[in-house]
């Protein structure tokens, strides 16, 4: 009974294989039409800008791509669908305070630094997956900034590109 169950598995399993059936293991749900995309750099247009956010941040997204799609980025105007947009927060703020045991003022007892981007993602052959959106996202940390900033930011670009990619790429 067992070898009779198991075989139409198999064989299904197989015809899947061969028939091109893609199965994802990371939930994106891609256009068979999308081979590649044009992400571009991103600029930093925030009050507050420190010198390698924008390069982290693309870096980042990309990266993300490559690593869950099939998808080719491609530098030139021939992409299928194109990724765009700018960086337009980047700051930071005391979340709660600390008192002080000789009359002098309140410090920080925990702060956030909080990055926001701006994201357009168009795809002509299919113009209701194209957006146009604006992410945040923040990490909280105590302490001084300066020692933990870059830290911040990488797991800040992680959450980022995170939603980006499932916005883009999961219709979520």
């Amino acid at each position: 009974m067992k070898k009779l169950f198991f075989a139409p598995v198999l064989l299904a399993a197989v015809i899947c294989l061969f028939n091109s059936c893609s199965v994802s293991l990371n939930g994106a749900t891609i256009p068979p039409a999308l081979k590649t995309i044009n992400v571009q750099y991103f600029e930093n247009n925030a009050p507050l800008v420190v010198n390698t956010l924008s390069q982290d941040f693309t870096e980042a997204l990309k990266n993300r791509i490559r690593t869950q799609t099939s998808l080719s980025i491609v530098r030139n105007a021939e992409a299928d669908a194109m990724m765009t947009g700018t960086i337009t927060g980047y700051s930071y703020a005391p979340i709660s305070v600390q008192a002080t045991n000789n009359n002098t003022a309140p410090i920080a007892g925990a702060s956030r630094l909080t990055i926001t981007v701006n994201v357009k993602f168009t795809y002509d052959k299919d113009k209701k997956l194209s957006f146009e959106q604006s992410f945040s996202k923040y990490k909280d940390f105590t302490g001084d900034i300066s020692s933990q900033e870059q830290q911040l930011i990488q797991d800040i670009n992680k959450q980022l590109t995170d939603d980006i990619f499932n916005k883009a790429f999961n219709n979520w």
